[in-house]
């Protein structure tokens, strides 16, 4: 998924600097946990995993990938799963329950009124994050699931785990430069793409992982972890508008929306993070009431928390800090401001053993 500050690809970087310092254990909380990216590695890696993140979106990946350890059946589908003309040796429900959902006769819902050209073409700008087929497309799987939903039809896991298709879905058939503050005003080839949901990889570690929709701060009295991993907010913009479009999918609550990219109200979703002062008082607040042996930050230089002013509050308790620079490739979406010419970041590991 597209997402800023993904970690996909610098995990193993991470994992491997952490080894290489004597960093291990057996729990890790993600506290910063968005699209489950680290947590998913370390569940591999047989920790026992806890996640938080204040977007709804992201809980419904921490459900899917991290909390459950269950291969689904839909068992309560079965009329459905007997009747999908699927053919192959090893196909599973899953995909039975996937397949059906992408074929079933489109329909107008919220997304399509709201965020594509066809249903928004009386407003002065129309907004153009999907075209109106595949904004019909998005309506028609999230109504069914939460029929399905409503009528028990699905157990907890299972219905977490079909919106979590549709959630990784939808990215790859946006109309967007990297995040949904904005649509581009000419199609990208790939938004104009039929829409078809994207199987998941499902993780069993058969350990008891956890996972939390809140402020991670809260939970600083209920969480004990071998390492905290942080993984903040690098600059002043908050994710939840840069997100809002995912969080409206996820929750299809019909939101009250405003502006050119029809924003929800994410006033209850800002991270402390994103002010300067605020996120190392609150980096301060883990360090010395965290129940953890072993931090782990990740960071670079461009962030609005000074590297020695980082240094100084994690240093608090007395305790070593290394830190573990890697060159990395700029997120496209960031791309602006007067380090725009630059094409790599300084991602920074802060470890405090």
């Amino acid at each position: 998924m597209r997402y800023i500050g993904n970690k996909e690809n610098l995990v193993e970087w991470i994992f491997n600097s952490m080894c290489q310092r004597g960093v291990t254990g057996k729990s890790i909380f993600d506290f910063f946990s968005g699209t489950t990216s680290v947590a998913k590695f370390f569940k591999k890696q047989n920790y026992q995993v806890i996640t938080s993140d204040l977007m709804y979106f992201s809980f419904v990946l921490q459900k899917t990938y991290i909390e459950n350890n269950n291969i689904p059946k839909f068992k309560n589908l079965g009329n459905i799963l007997d009747k999908t003309n699927l053919d192959g040796l090893f196909i599973t429900p899953l995909q039975k329950v996937l397949y059906y959902l992408s074929n079933i006769k489109n329909k107008e819902g919220f997304i399509y009124h709201n965020y594509t050209l066809d249903g928004t073409s009386d407003l002065t700008q129309p907004r153009m994050f999907y075209t109106g087929e595949n904004g019909k497309f998005i309506d028609k799987v999230r109504l069914q699931i939460e029929d399905w939903h409503n009528k028990n039809l699905l157990t907890e896991s299972e219905y977490f785990i079909l919106l979590a298709s549709l959630i990784e879905t939808v990215p790859f058939y946006a109309n967007i430069s990297g995040v949904y503050a904005a649509f581009q005003k000419k199609w990208d080839p790939r938004a104009l793409k039929p829409m078809k949901l994207r199987d998941l990889e499902l993780i069993s570690n058969k350990k008891k992982n956890m996972c939390f929709l809140s402020d991670s701060l809260s939970l600083l009295d209920k969480v004990e972890a071998d390492i905290f991993y942080l993984d903040p907010p690098y600059n002043q913009r908050q994710y939840a508008p840069n997100y809002h479009l995912l969080e409206t999918i996820a929750k299809y609550d019909n939101p009250t929306i405003k502006g050119v990219a029809g924003l929800r109200d994410y006033s209850m979703q800002k991270s402390s993070f994103c002010n300067a002062q605020k996120a190392l008082q609150d980096l301060d607040k883990i360090v010395n009431n965290g129940h953890y042996k072993y931090i782990v930050m990740s960071y670079n230089n461009e962030g609005i928390m000074p590297h020695e002013q980082i240094i100084e509050v994690l240093k608090n308790k007395g305790r070593s800090v290394e830190v573990v620079n890697l060159d990395y490739l700029r997120f496209k979406s960031n791309n602006k401001g007067p380090n725009y010419q630059k094409k790599y970041v300084k991602e920074k590991l802060y470890i405090v053993g």
